[in-house]
Parts: structure tokens; sequence; C-alpha cells
């Protein structure tokens, strides 16, 4: 499978996906249609229309598949697949509702590219459970695309020692998770990414990185160009992409 799955679309002072602008024309390579898939924002025209606008100097044709009456058959015709941001919870529950879930993985299956950011990349690990966001409709199913074993947790913060904040840290969610399951999670801080690709996981972006959380182990930290590769073949602790507990 070839992915790129981008923590976050949008850097301090930087436009929309500027700070992964050299990675993406890279991936997306001679793609010329791409699918984007909008359900994780409320609107959907003015989301496609962003991407379009962004995508428009590599020369890449923007389709929203809310457009069409059966959005899955623009998946199809795509050369690359891109979800973007928002809510996990709207996005996963929208993509379910559209028969996007396997129509997704069927055309990525097949060698079309996928690109996801923060929600989208969420998407394409097993479930949604080590996402950030807030329950704001309730999605038939926790299980996702499944494209990756591992589970990722975008938008990763290192605790502030300094903070005031009385709340659970994101290592302390993740701790929890583990309390319950025994996959992999992989904490990508603001301005990193990962790209897979020839059967390779590379870690990519700034220097800040990501963390590897894994069950009974100590957190280990990775920097850009770091290869994961060994994640792709981990044994998610899911009967199946399909399953949801």
């Amino acid at each position: 499978m070839h992915l790129l799955l981008l923590s976050n679309s949008t850097a301090p002072g930087r436009g929309y996906l500027d700070h992964a602008r050299e990675e993406i024309a890279d991936f997306l390579g001679g793609a010329r249609r791409l699918a984007f898939v909008p359900y994780a924002g409320a609107d959907h025209d003015g989301y496609t229309a962003q991407v379009a606008r962004a995508l428009d100097p590599l020369g890449v044709e923007v389709t929203g598949v809310h457009t069409a009456s059966r959005p899955a058959e623009v998946v199809a015709a795509a050369d690359a697949v891109f979800v973007g941001g928002g809510n996990s919870f709207r996005l996963l529950a929208a993509l379910h509702r559209h028969g996007l879930v396997d129509a997704v993985r069927a055309r990525v299956t097949a060698g079309a590219g996928y690109m996801g950011s923060s929600a989208g990349t969420n998407m394409a690990c097993p479930t949604l459970r080590t996402t950030n966001d807030m329950p704001i409709v309730q999605p038939p199913t926790f299980a996702a695309l499944g494209l990756v074993p591992f589970q990722i947790n975008p938008h990763y913060l290192d605790p502030a020692p300094d903070s005031s904040h009385m709340g659970e840290t994101r290592a302390q969610r993740i701790a929890e998770f583990h309390q319950e399951n025994d996959v992999p999670v992989l904490g990508l801080r603001e301005g990193t990414w990962l790209r897979a690709s020839d059967g390779r996981l590379v870690l990519g972006g700034i220097e800040a990185g990501a963390v590897l959380f894994e069950r009974g182990s100590e957190a280990e930290e990775f920097r850009p160009g770091a290869e994961l590769t060994r994640l792709l073949t981990t044994a998610a602790a899911f009967d199946s992409p399909a399953a949801d507990r």
C-alpha cells in the first residue's frame, strides 16, 4: 500500500498543507484524479475547495465524494484518496453510511494512494479508539479502514510539567487504552507524518518526531527518517478490521 499519514494539515504560520507540500507532491507523483473525503467537517463544499486550491499547483484534479450520488464511484475512479481532518466520529459515521469503508480499502489495496490528515489518519488504523475527538455523533462501529495494523494518535502533545491542567495527559490516556488493548500506539507530534510504500514505513517531518507506546514497555522516541516497518507486521489486538468490541 502507498500511504501518507499526516498528524496535522496546518502548521503555525503556514498555509493549508504547506508544511508537507514537498512530501505530498512526491507522494502523489503522477496522480491526476484525487477523491477527497470531506465528511470530518460540516462544510463539504468549502472544505473541498480548500483542498483543490492547495493541490492545484501540483496539477491534481480534486473531486469531493459528496458531489456524487454514489460516493464510492468517485473513489473507484481515483488515482489517490485524501481523507481530511476534523471530527473522527462524524467522519467514521459518514464513511459507513456512504459505503466508503469497503470502497476506500479496496481502491487502496488495488494500488491507489491514501493520504490522511488528523482524523483521516485515524481512519487508516484498525479503529478510531485513539482519536482526541469528542463523540458528537455515534458511528455504527468503531472499526475503521484497517490500512495499518497499529493505532495512531495524531496531534500528540507531550506532558507540560509547568501546566496547571489537572486532567489526564495524552500519555496517560494512551496508558488507559493499553489497560484494555494490546496494540502499539504511535503518537505523531505536530508537523510529522508517516510514509508507507513498497512494504516500508518511514517517519518524516519536523525534528520533534514521534513516540511509540507499547503495552508493558517504556515509551520509545523516534526522529524523522526512522524506519518503523516492524509496525506493519504488528498483530492488532482486534478480531478483524471490521470487529467492534
